[in-house]
């Protein structure tokens, strides 16, 4: 395969490139609701993405297969009996298995058939609630070879059901699901003190991270503050991977752990973190994935667990519901950090380990896979399992070995599917996994828009999109995120025939469009550490995030830092001195305050974004690969009061600025992040301004000077303001206004911050 990725882009409509602010958050899709961090990108609703060509294809061969089968091919279990349908047969996991999978593919294809295979399941497990919460099956019955009728109150398998209930929601948009799992929840708060969750079996306890995900997802949509409490206390019963994948020798070891709870308990750190944003959490699932590839890993993508962890002989096995767990994990853990190395491991399981596991028409399956597979027989094998499956474990079929694979294998390709696009906080739409797909979105100013895939990846190494607008919509902005896979050394955009190379390997290149009917402009700067030797329709820029080997630069502040008159000279001359190692991102928005909300009588109070404090955990902690901060920021905080924007009462002294700024460089030192400070230029030709406020300005200057607060501070003041009277700006050096950089101004700026900084910083590392 070629080394490079190409991405062609055909639109049907002319296209205008145009400023889009990329810090107003996305009203038209659900992110985390404070105090959760932000997330980078968001799920969009069911059935919003439909797949095309080859993925189509293996979805409707599942529809044909056994996916909507089991109930005539499996019916001891999934027939009339099941408890979930109220029934005296099976109470445990393997019903909702297959109705994990077989409602995303339902809305996918938007298949009626499949919808009424569904909804029995949906509303028996609504109307067995009990007046205290409880639902599902609550009765226990003597044993019955083939079926699991007893532990029916097991936290477990109803982890499963709350999945389902989540997409049922996202698909239909069910108000009774929402009162259900309230009710459900705080059931779980008041019983799990004296019932924990492993109080009837272990499997609870490794699995937890599915329970805790629906708590938070119904915390974005209630705020019901009691789901913060429940997260606590399911995390605390968890089991504890953080210690395990950090302290312990589990994944050295054989047996050590079994490998379905692996692939779908690792993400536990990842789900939890975001209600407790602490690095080691990250840290530490990185490091057990790497341990994993490192004592375990096997070429495509899975790890050697035939049951129990069993090394990297590629004559071990692994079994298929580590595979469909692990890809569930890789594309949540995905969606909570932006790391895409996930997205990476995500596409080696799903084109290597996944179709060769499941026969062709989708009706057999093989419970273990051999990355080394010279013959399929029926003999024993160095299995962890092989005492107890009559040396199946290999052979393809429907109850070979253990059948909850047949009962799970349903929601590998759906799930995958949904993974394919996101909603970002900027109002756009991303593109992170690639395969042949369409996607309807909200963008912008809730504008829909369609984008067509057209591609072979990873077969060829070209993707196609064609992006439409409705006929209502003359115009739209928004930014457009494409991933750059880690085996990609290099890539080219081309936009209507013209073609661009930009940097390769675990990227994210943010692309901000505008598009409005017979209208182009063009590029004129910059792109990844090289100038363009031509104009190029579409880009306004292009930010490169989350790249391994490359350390990226974040300006956080308010409106003086975000209309990049500082910002773009600042950038350039990094990108100048530093060809492709430095990617500069400005994560500041226009009158956003260090300490308080914008006033919330003010019109344009969301505009204004979050106090920094709070928005410093998703516009910059939420983010891996940040090396440096540039800060300036605390002029909103004593300007705004006595304006339109807040009333006096808000203003501030210098030490609440003081200590504000203090909090925020904690913050980013916990991220590893090292912290560069400016002080506060003078705005006197502003009408907000008042020799009273200015006094505070001036006053935070002088001890920001004399204090270490920042690793290391640059005086704006004193390149900004005139000697005679530093009240106010030196000539030409604002705008109209009176209190923003002028051009002339924003250069000054930017020449005051000394290169060598970031040289002095890699020296150090490379020392």
């Amino acid at each position: 395969m070629s080394k490079k990725i190409f991405l062609s882009f055909l639109f049907v409509l002319g296209i205008l490139s145009g400023r889009f602010d990329v810090k107003a958050d996305n009203s038209n899709y659900l992110n985390n609701r404070y105090p959760l961090i932000r997330k980078p990108y968001m799920e969009l609703p069911l059935g919003s993405i439909k797949a095309k060509g080859w993925l189509l294809e293996m979805l409707e061969r599942q529809r044909d297969g056994a996916s909507s089968q089991m109930d005539t091919l499996y019916p001891e279990v999934m027939g009339e009996r099941n408890g979930w349908l109220g029934g005296d047969g099976d109470q445990w996991e393997r019903g909702p298995y297959w109705i994990d999978g077989l409602l995303p593919l339902a809305y996918i294809l938007d298949d009626d058939n499949l919808k009424r295979k569904i909804q029995p399941w949906i509303e028996w497990t609504l109307k067995s609630q009990r007046e205290d919460g409880f639902f599902g099956p609550s009765k226990d019955y003597s044993p019955e070879p083939g079926l699991q009728r007893d532990n029916s109150a097991d936290w477990w398998p109803r982890m499963v059901m709350l999945k389902i209930m989540q997409q049922y929601y996202s698909a239909t948009r069910d108000e009774r699901v929402i009162d259900f799992m309230t009710k459900y929840f705080r059931y779980q708060l008041a019983t799990l003190p004296s019932t924990p969750l492993g109080n009837w079996t272990f499997w609870a306890e490794f699995r937890a991270c599915d329970n805790l995900q629906a708590v938070y997802w119904l915390y974005n949509i209630t705020g019901e503050a009691f789901l913060l409490d429940l997260g606590n206390l399911l995390h605390e019963q968890s089991f504890n991977f953080i210690d395990m994948f950090l302290n312990r020798d589990h994944l050295t070891r054989f047996n050590s752990i079994h490998c379905v709870n692996l692939a779908q308990g690792l993400k536990e750190p990842v789900i939890y973190y975001q209600q407790k944003p602490e690095k080691s959490y990250i840290d530490a699932v990185k490091k057990g994935l790497a341990d994993i590839r490192k004592y375990n890993g096997q070429p495509q993508g899975m790890f050697g667990g035939d049951e129990g962890l069993h090394g990297n002989n590629p004559t071990q096995g692994s079994e298929l519901c580590s595979a469909v767990e692990l890809m569930y994990s890789l594309e949540k853990m995905m969606e909570i950090t932006g790391d895409l190395t996930f997205t990476d491991h995500l596409e080696r399981i799903a084109f290597n380990a996944l179709p060769t596991q499941i026969t062709d028409d989708f009706m057999n399956k093989q419970y273990f896979q051999q990355a080394n597979q010279i013959m399929i027989t029926r003999h024993p094998h160095n299995f962890y399992e092989d005492a107890h499956h009559a040396a199946t474990d290999i052979i393809y079929g429907t109850r070979t070995g253990y059948p909850c694979c047949f009962s799970n294998m349903h929601q590998a390709w759906p799930k995958f599917t949904q993974s394919l696009w996101y909603a970002t906080p900027d109002k756009g739409i991303a593109a992170l996994a690639y395969s042949p797909s369409e996607v309807v979105a909200q963008v912008g100013d809730g504008h829909e828009i369609s984008i067509i895939e057209d591609t072979y990846y990873q077969m060829d190494d070209k993707i196609r999109f064609t992006i439409r607008l409705s006929n209502s919509v003359k115009e739209v902005t928004f930014p457009f995120h494409l991933r750059i896979p880690e085996w990609c050394k290099g890539a080219a955009v081309t936009i209507n025939g013209i073609t661009d190379s930009i940097n390769g390997g675990s990227d994210m290149a943010i692309l901000h469009q505008s598009r409005r009917k017979d209208s182009i402009l063009h590029l004129a700067e910059k792109v990844l550490g090289m100038y363009l030797s031509q104009p190029v329709p579409l880009f306004e820029a292009v930010e490169l995030l989350n790249g391994e080997g490359a350390s990226n630069i974040v300006c956080f502040g308010d409106s003086i830092t975000q209309q990049g008159r500082w910002f773009n000279p600042f950038a350039q001359r990094v990108r100048e001195q530093f060809p492709g190692r430095y990617a500069v991102v400005n994560r500041s928005i226009t009158g956003n305050r260090l300490l308080r909300d914008c006033w919330s009588r003010f019109p344009l109070k969301n505009f204004f974004g979050p106090r920094a404090l709070e928005r410093f955990q998703w516009d910059v902690g939420a983010f891996d690969g940040i090396k440096y901060m540039v800060v300036c920021l605390g002029t909103n905080d004593y300007a705004q009061p006595g304006t339109l924007g807040a009333p006096k009462s808000d203003r501030i002294t210098a030490q609440e600025a003081l200590d504000g700024l203090r909090e925020l460089v904690q913050m980013a030192h916990a991220h590893g992040i090292t912290v560069y400070g400016a002080t506060l230029i003078p705005f006197g030709g502003s009408a907000d301004c008042t020799p009273e406020k200015d006094q505070i300005r001036v006053e935070i200057n002088r001890r920001l000077m004399q204090e270490k607060l920042f690793d290391k501070i640059v005086d704006f003041d004193a390149a900004f303001a005139r000697e005679e009277n530093p009240y106010l700006a030196k000539e030409g050096y604002t705008s109209k206004d009176g209190g923003h950089p002028s051009p002339l101004g924003g250069l000054a700026l930017a020449q005051c911050i000394p290169l060598e900084w970031f040289i002095e910083q890699e020296a150090s590392v490379i020392k």
